[in-house]
């Protein structure tokens, strides 16, 4: 039995978690972890525009630098 999420599945867990900030790191990411035809899987406008709006919504913003009291 294989437990391992699929490639879709593990590029949408990746954009909520907040790791990664572009669709591009995701890719980069699942490459990383093994996945093969990650291009592949990750085809397309509407499938692409949505990861791009969860790692929007979800990577942490920079710290503030003029609140860090240099």
């Amino acid at each position: 039995m294989n437990s391992r999420p699929t490639t879709i599945e593990r590029a949408y867990e990746l954009a909520r978690s907040g790791a990664c900030r572009t669709v591009s790191e995701i890719k980069q990411r699942l490459t990383a972890e093994g996945y093969d035809r990650v291009r592949d899987s990750l085809y397309g406008q509407s499938l692409n525009a949505d990861l791009r709006k969860l790692c929007q919504a979800h990577y942490p913003p920079p710290p503030d630098k003029a609140n860090q009291g240099d």
